[in-house]
This record gives structure tokens, C-alpha cells and sequence, in this order.
């Protein structure tokens, strides 16, 4: 935990609980962890799918299907997990409200054990529905955890740390991806016999996060706030910082109820009507549609294809593939590490800016691949450059900028917001993309080059730094853009102004109630 001195503006640091780090871990890897499993784990056993398509169709009709509805089917079933997890972003809201961050993230567990059976019992079974219907269920685990956990880390997190705190939803997502390429070995899971464990792994991390998580605090913001448990929010404070005296961090939140306290989570048509976030939500949806169409899933969901496109022999590809998992995972480190010293601006113009300059480049190299034996080498370089720039800056960043840029009456509307676009992007991306790999060969890339340009000045333009900045700051920071006073901030005010250690707070409820006077009893406050 950290304290500002207000008189010398230093920040001293007294560290924080290694529960609140275990609390993340144990959070994502039945959550991002699994998202990032699904992404990759459908490459491998590619093969034996098509064929248990095909084998259980001459069975039921005496006739094999063609070539073209077996691709058909085939991008039924990659798309289909993105329709599922606009469904989970959808119905996110009731959940995270009535249940809780760690409830909902608990009970979420329940389909992906679903998925699981489904998926790994349908070779067995013959009947191929059952895996489309599986990756439509582990869809809405996606949905709803991609929602829920960023929304619990940002509410646990001190403000010092809740850049490098959320970044362990993009660690857990590349290590999923990871251990999907890895169990999809020839040597593991990715053989004729033994694809539907691949599936089936799905229970172990589930089953995980269902015995350890109840063991940590739900989020004492959301008990605070939302269910006015004062007791359990201090209980979940000392457990969270690592310390006995929480009072301080119980009277800063309470500073946000009293401002709050006329006011009612809104829903998402009201939340488009907030003036005040207008912004905000325009910053979120471009962001989270350049997360998804910035080509990086169409990477992730046909690596293989593209290595083939480099002339990369066949069985040599898997191992290949190792190295893009490898890659993620060091870069999203890299960026937990940086983002508290670097800022959340520069990781993200940056690391759009630098997938521009590789994919330019990979639409060279795929292009003169045949020209000499060493470019198809570039081409691979091209692809491991445009992974690491993307976990760097954008594959972590945009699920924390949401929970930053809304107040706890707003958050959940915005994340169900954000959940949308990204879902949305995300099955347009799987879908449409062999169509446009087949229409305009090696130059698709330069599809999700002029994506990656136009998501990079976008934000260059717009995105204001929320480094170490409280949320009232980080509001204030849009008021001018927004064409509101700066003490303004819609439906809920924040401090406008401070004199000779008073802080005066401008009216709270839309229908202009009296002001509020906070007195600052301390020189120093909790961060």
C-alpha cells in the first residue's frame, strides 16, 4: 500500500498482501486463462474435427458432404465461441450485481464445465453439435469472465498498482494460448486418438478457481458501495493490503458513497445518455474494436495457415507455433512491468503504431516469399513482432482503461458496453477473415494495418494518461471534451475545487440538491 504526503507529494511505498497477487491469479485462470486456452486450442486437432464432421454425416445421410460445407462448418464452429461471449457480455450486468465480482466469476465456473463434457464427449458420442454447442457455452464463460474479472481487479487494486494488477488478465490470456499450442502436440493431446482431452482439459483450471477462489474477499469497493457491508469491506481491506488499519481506506471510499449516495447503478441506454461519458465511451469502443480487428486473433485462430503461406514445411509448424505463445507471454510480462512507469498512453499508441510498421512489412515479405529461401524467415519475424507489439500495449490495456475511465455506479453498464464491441469484433474477425485471406491473398494484411494506424491516432489525439490518477482525476481529464464544467461529471460529481484543506464538492443528483462540504481531516490520505 502507498501513502501521499500532500506537503512534499512524495509517494512512499509499504507494500501490499500477497493474497491480493494470489486473489488475481486464482481470478484469471479460471477466467483469461481459459479465453486464451479457446483461442488456440481449436488449431491443433483441426483435422479430426473436419473428419468427425464428415464421418458422422455419411452415417446419419449415407453420403460424404463436400469440401466447401465442411468449411462452412468448420467456421461455424471457430466463430461461434464469439457469439457466445457477446451472449456472456450481454447478461453480465444482473449477474455482477445481484451475485457479486467473485460470486459471478464463481458460478461462471459452472460453464465451462459444461463446455468441457460437451466438447470432449462429442467424438466419442458422434455427434459433432455437441462440440459447436460446447464452444457456444465456453463463449459465455469468455463473455462474462472477459467482463467480471477486469471489473474485480480494478476494485481490489491500490491506484499504484492497478495498471500491473490488470495486466495478469493479459499474462493468463497469453499463457492460455500458450498451453494450448503446447497440448496440441503430436507428443501430447493433438494426435486422432487423444484430441478430445484437449477439451477436456478445460475442467482442470475451472475446477481450480471453484476451490481456491472462495477462500479470498469479494470486492470491498462493491460491498462498500453497492451493499453498504461495512464490516466485510474492512475485513476484505486487511486481507487485500496486508494490515490491520484499514480506517483510512474504509473513509476514502466512504467519500465516494456520500458523494454517490442519491445515486443507482445505471443501465446501458442511460449510460449513452450521460453527457458527462460521452467520451469515455467512444474511447472505449474504438479501443476495444482495435483489441479485436487489429488482425491478432486472425493470427491466433489460423496460425498454421499462415506458416504454410511463409513456406514453412508442415510438421515443423506446431513447434513453430511454440514460439508465438512464448512471445505473448514475455511481452505481456514486459508490460505488467512497465505500465505503472511507461503509462497506459504510450503502451498503447505504441504498440498499435509498431503492429502498422510489421504488418507493412509481412505483406512485403508474403509477397517476394518466393524470390529467395531466407524471406519467408522475415515473414516469421513479421508475425512474432506484430504478437509482442500487440501484448506489450494493447492485449491487456483496454480492459483496465475500462474500469478506469467509469464511477462504480457506471462501471458495470460500460463493461457490458465494451464486452459487446469486443465480442462483436471478435466473430467478425473469425469469420470474415479466411474470406479475405482467400479474396486478397498477401495483402489482407494491410486491412488490419490501416486498423492498427487508425486505432494509433485515435487514441494519440484522444487518450488522456490515467497513471496513478484517482477517478475523479481521470474524469476531470475528459470534462473539456465532454463540454461540461470540470467539477462536473454528470449524474455523479467529484471534487472541483480544493482551499486551505477543504475540499468542496459541486450538487451530486440530477435534480440540483444541495452541495456537499467534505473536510479533509489529514495531510495525508491513503492512495
Amino acid at each position: 500500500m502507498e501513502h501521499l504526503d500532500h506537503e512534499t507529494g512524495k509517494i512512499s511505498s509499504k507494500g501490499f498482501s500477497w493474497k491480493l497477487i494470489m486473489a488475481a491469479v486464482v481470478g484469471a485462470l479460471g477466467s483469461s486463462f481459459l479465453y486464451g486456452y479457446n483461442l488456440s486450442v481449436v488449431n491443433a486437432p483441426s483435422l479430426y474435427i473436419r473428419e468427425l464432421y464428415n464421418e458422422s454425416w455419411a452415417a446419419r445421410y449415407n453420403y460424404t458432404v463436400s469440401k466447401s460445407t465442411i468449411s462452412i462448418m468448420w467456421s461455424v464452429t471457430v466463430s461461434i465461441f464469439a457469439i457466445g461471449g457477446l451472449v456472456g457480455a450481454l447478461i453480465v450486468i444482473p449477474m455482477v450485481n445481484f451475485l457479486g465480482r467473485k460470486g459471478t466469476l464463481l458460478l461462471n465456473n459452472l460453464f465451462a464445465i459444461a463446455a468441457a463434457l460437451l466438447m470432449s464427449l462429442s467424438n466419442v458420442a458422434g455427434v459433432p453439435e455437441m462440440l459447436i454447442l460446447g464452444r457456444f457455452i465456453m463463449g459465455i464463460d469468455g463473455g462474462i469472465a472477459l467482463s467480471t474479472l477486469p471489473m474485480y481487479l480494478n476494485e481490489v487494486s491500490p491506484k499504484h498498482i492497478r495498471g500491473s494488477l490488470g495486466q495478469v488478465t493479459a499474462i493468463l490470456i497469453c499463457v492460455g494460448v500458450f498451453v494450448g499450442q503446447v497440448l496440441g502436440l503430436p507428443e501430447i493431446f493433438g494426435k486422432e486418438s487423444h484430441w478430445p482431452c484437449l477439451f477436456g482439459f478445460i475442467l482442470i483450471p475451472a475446477l481450480i478457481q471453484l476451490v481456491f477462489l472462495p477462500f479470498f474477499p469479494e470486492s470491498p469497493r462493491y460491498l462498500l458501495l453497492e451493499k453498504q457491508d461495512r464490516k466485510r469491506a474492512e475485513k476484505a481491506f486487511s486481507i487485500f493490503l496486508g494490515r490491520e488499519d484499514v480506517s483510512q481506506d474504509i473513509e476514502d471510499v466512504l467519500a465516494e458513497t456520500r458523494i454517490q449516495r442519491n445515486i443507482r447503478l445505471v443501465s446501458v441506454i442511460e449510460l449513452f445518455k450521460t453527457r458527462s461519458a460521452k467520451w469515455q465511451i467512444i474511447t472505449v469502443i474504438v479501443t476495444m474494436a482495435s483489441y479485436q480487428l487489429c488482425g491478432l486473433n486472425a493470427i491466433w485462430f489460423y496460425t498454421n495457415s499462415i506458416f504454410s503461406e511463409a513456406g514453412i514445411q508442415s510438421d515443423k509448424i506446431p513447434y513453430i507455433t511454440l514460439s508465438t505463445g512464448g512471445i505473448e507471454i514475455l511481452a505481456s510480462v514486459i508490460s505488467s512491468l512497465t505500465v505503472e512507469k511507461l503509462g497506459r498512453r504510450i503502451l498503447l499508441i505504441g504498440g498499435f503504431g509498431l503492429m502498422t510498421l510489421f504488418f507493412g512489412i509481412l505483406t512485403v515479405s508474403l509477397t517476394f516469399q518466393h524470390h529467395a529461401p531466407w524471406i519467408p524467415y522475415i515473414s516469421i519475424v513479421c508475425i512474432l513482432g506484430v504478437i509482442a507489439s500487440f501484448c506489450i500495449g494493447p492485449g491487456g490495456i483496454p480492459f483496465v482503461l475500462v474500469g478506469e475511465f467509469f464511477p462504480q455506479s457506471q462501471r458495470p453498464a460500460a463493461f457490458m458496453i465494451a464486452g459487446s464491441v469486443n465480442w462483436i469484433s471478435n466473430f467478425a474477425v473469425g469469420l470474415l477473415f479466411p474470406l479475405i485471406q482467400e479474396g486478397l491473398g498477401n495483402y489482407c494484411f494491410l486491412i488490419f494495418a490501416a486498423i492498427c494506424l487508425a486505432g494509433a491516432l485515435y487514441l494519440y489525439f484522444i487518450l488522456p494518461e490515467t497513471k496513478n490518477k484517482t477517478f475523479a482525476e481521470i474524469n476531470q481529464a475528459f470534462s473539456k471534451m465532454n463540454r461540461i464544467p470540470s467539477a462536473t461529471t454528470g449524474k455523479e460529481m467529484f471534487p472541483a475545487e480544493e482551499r486551505d484543506g477543504e475540499i468542496k464538492v459541486s450538487p451530486i443528483s440530477n435534480n440540483g440538491q444541495s452541495q456537499i462540504e467534505l473536510e479533509k481531516t489529514q495531510k495525508t490520505c491513503t492512495v
